[in-house]
Parts: C-alpha cells; sequence; structure tokens
C-alpha cells in the first residue's frame, strides 16, 4: 500500500467485552498490542486466536481505505501484518474466528500510529543514478545525508550499513549532525560492488524526528584511477590499476592560495565551468577576486579547487605555481585527464605548500588516520 517506515502508536482496539479481545464460549480473538497507547508503527501487529482458528482478519486504512497486507499462520491461530504501517495513521482491524465447537465471533479494533514533528529523509551522495552507468572511484566515500538534525547517533548508525563484496573493512564518522560518511580503511579494491542500507524507517532520531524511509542502494567501483600532484616537481603522473600512464606539467596554488596537501576525490566534472572567487568569500571589488570560464574542469574539494584547463599558466606548467588553488593543465592533457578520470577517482597532493583538506570538505575522508576515523562513529 505503498507506506514509509514508521514509529507506530495503537490507540484501542475496542469490542463488546474488553478492549482487546473477545471470547464466545471457549474461543477467544485478540489484537496486539492492546491499543492502551501509541506504539511505533514497525511494532508487529497480530491476531490471535485461543481454542478456535482465525476464518479472516481484515486491516484497513480509515483515511484512504487502503488494506494492509497480512499473512495467516499455516495453523489459522495467528495473523501477523506483513508491511509497515504509516505515521499518523488509523486504522481499523475486522477479525472474524470459529470455535472448537462451531461457534462463530467477530472482532472489531482500532490502531492508531503517532505523528513525528518531522520525518528525516535518507539523502545519498553521490546519488546513485548518477554514477550508474561509469560507476565510482577507489577513493569514493558514502555518504547519507539527512534532511533533519540527529540526535541519537547511535541508534541511527545502528541501521546504517554498507556491505562490500569482495569484503573490506570500513566504517562510519560523523561530520556532523546531518552527515554520516562511510570509508574504506584502504581505498576499495577495483571491482568491488557495494550494497549501501539504510533501515531507518521507524527510528528515533531524537527530539521528535523519525526516519522516513528505508533505502538500499547498489554502487560498483571502477579500474583505480590515482593522479599525483607533486608541488616539488610541478607535474602529476596518472597512475592506473598500478602502473603509470602518463605524466604530465601542472601548475598548482601560488603561496598566496596555496592548493590544500592530501588526498582528494573528484566529486564532479564539467566540460564548462564558470569559476568565481565570491564562492569563496573573495568577491568583486576584494583584491584577488576573479571570474572565469574554464573547460575540462574537475571539482576535487569545496573550497574552489578543480583540475582543468587553463591556457593562461600554460608558460608556468611543470615549473610555477600560479594559480588560485586550482590544479591548472594545458588543453591536451586537461582534455585526457577529463576523459579518464571520474567521480571517487584519488588526487594525491604533496609539497604544495597548504594545509591538509579538512575533512569536513565533502571528501576530505581520507586526510584522518583509520584510528581517528574510527573515533567519529557514535558506537565508539
Amino acid at each position: 500500500m505503498g507506506l514509509t517506515a514508521c514509529v507506530l502508536v495503537v490507540t484501542g482496539c475496542t469490542v463488546g467485552v474488553s478492549r482487546n479481545s473477545v471470547s464466545e464460549g471457549s474461543v477467544r480473538v485478540s489484537i496486539e498490542p492492546d491499543g492502551t497507547a501509541a506504539v511505533n508503527p514497525v511494532t508487529p501487529i497480530t491476531v490471535r486466536a485461543e481454542h478456535g482458528k482465525l476464518t479472516g482478519v481484515t486491516m484497513t486504512n480509515a483515511g484512504t481505505g487502503a488494506r494492509v497486507d497480512g499473512a495467516l499462520a499455516p495453523d489459522g491461530t495467528a495473523w501477523t501484518a506483513t508491511e509497515p504501517l504509516g505515521y499518523a495513521s488509523r486504522y481499523t482491524v475486522v477479525a472474524s474466528a470459529v470455535g472448537d465447537r462451531g461457534k462463530r465471533i467477530e472482532q472489531h479494533g482500532e490502531i492508531s500510529t503517532l505523528a513525528p514533528r518531522a520525518q528525516a529523509e535518507p539523502n545519498l551522495i553521490p546519488a546513485p543514478e548518477s554514477v550508474r552507468e561509469t560507476g565510482v572511484g577507489v577513493g569514493q566515500p558514502i555518504v547519507f545525508q539527512f534532511s533533519q538534525p540527529v540526535e541519537d547517533r547511535a541508534a541511527v548508525e545502528r541501521r546504517l550499513s554498507v556491505v562490500s563484496r569482495p569484503a573490506q573493512q570500513g566504517g562510519w564518522y560523523w561530520i556532523d549532525d546531518r552527515n554520516v560518511h562511510y570509508r574504506p580503511q584502504e581505498y576499495w579494491r577495483p571491482g568491488t560492488e557495494l550494497t549501501v542500507n539504510a533501515k531507518i524507517y521507524g527510528v528515533d532520531f531524537g527530539n521528535g524526528v523519525y526516519g522516513a524511509r528505508d533505502r538500499t542502494e547498489r554502487y560498483r567501483v571502477h579500474d583505480s584511477w590515482i593522479a599525483e600532484a607533486d608541488g616539488a616537481t610541478e607535474r602529476m603522473r596518472i597512475v592506473h590499476n598500478g602502473e603509470q600512464v602518463k605524466s604530465m606539467p601542472i601548475s598548482m596554488g601560488k603561496d598566496a592560495t596555496p592548493t590544500h596537501s592530501g588526498t582528494h576525490v573528484i566529486s564532479a566534472k564539467y566540460e564548462n565551468y564558470t569559476m568565481d572567487s565570491c564562492t569563496y568569500g573573495v568577491c568583486q571589488g576584494d583584491p584577488g577576486y576573479y571570474r572565469a570560464r574554464e573547460h575540462w574542469s574537475q571539482r576535487i574539494s569545496t573550497d574552489g579547487e578543480f583540475v582543468h584547463e587553463n591556457p593562461n599558466s600554460v608558460g608556468q606548467q611543470g615549473d610555477t605555481n600560479v594559480s588560485h588553488g586550482c590544479i591548472n593543465l594545458d588543453a591536451a592533457n586537461a582534455t585526457w585527464f577529463f576523459d579518464h578520470l571520474g567521480l571517487g577517482d584519488v588526487v594525491e597532493v604533496v609539497n604544495s605548500g597548504g594545509p591538509e583538506l579538512p575533512v569536513w570538505d565533502l571528501y576530505g575522508d581520507w586526510s584522518l588516520s583509520w584510528a581517528e576515523w574510527q573515533a567519529g562513529s557514535a558506537l565508539r
């Protein structure tokens, strides 16, 4: 019936002689939970018959008229709802049974579910549909970005999982109260298949927030592509599946705007992109302001760093760092880089003179040691 996961509240099962059960002769029918309090919508709903068998159970959403699927036990003594209920909904239950001595009875009841203050959507980065055909690189973290703040991080993290085939050790790290990242201890192995699960429907996030729905997605890791950019040599080596396949002259960030050092991960690609220093606070009229249309650009940080073509620095490429933090290439090398590397591929920067890429910079995950990464779990 298209219901989403949630926390269920039962308000009552009202019948003739009892709030939660009715009996006629020796047969007795009961609905569980007993209807005295609101319950989580993922709480099992069960109708039972004692000294007889159920002949029919109908559970209906009173607002929409949609029926709730359920299964009758082989011996006919129990019926269980097989789908979660919806938030803030009222359901009617009608159960009929026949006793061991042939007497027939019917029970009517009601169940109501709680209304969350807000529901948290489990948004995934990268969007699975954006990498369905290409796969992701060996450096790709998996990110859940929740639409509401998470107060009880441990409760939520217990319901998150990443299954890798072949198996590789990995773990979660909370960047803040909305963003939790998963990365392996070492880069993913090429060809790894990832299954990502968020079983959060009905999970109490705290402060009246509940998980909006469960989610399962799959990713595929493509070949290993690692670019090694060295500010000392002004060159960038491209390593494919462990073998160097290309070396190209580069120009990185100048002294005033050095490129962050450390491991970067490509997060977006643009054939044409307008770069505006105002995106990081240097706006028109400020010293150092720029706005330029660049080609074959791949983002490696949210601080405005890209690998891209820059015809204006070709004379300095391989010799001097003159950029605002980006890694500049000539047209031929920028096109080749764009064609061969993509989302999740790695750019390792050394000898740039810049600070380490911070962990909160979208994919700054690899800036932390494995011990530091594990300490960011809510279950530690």
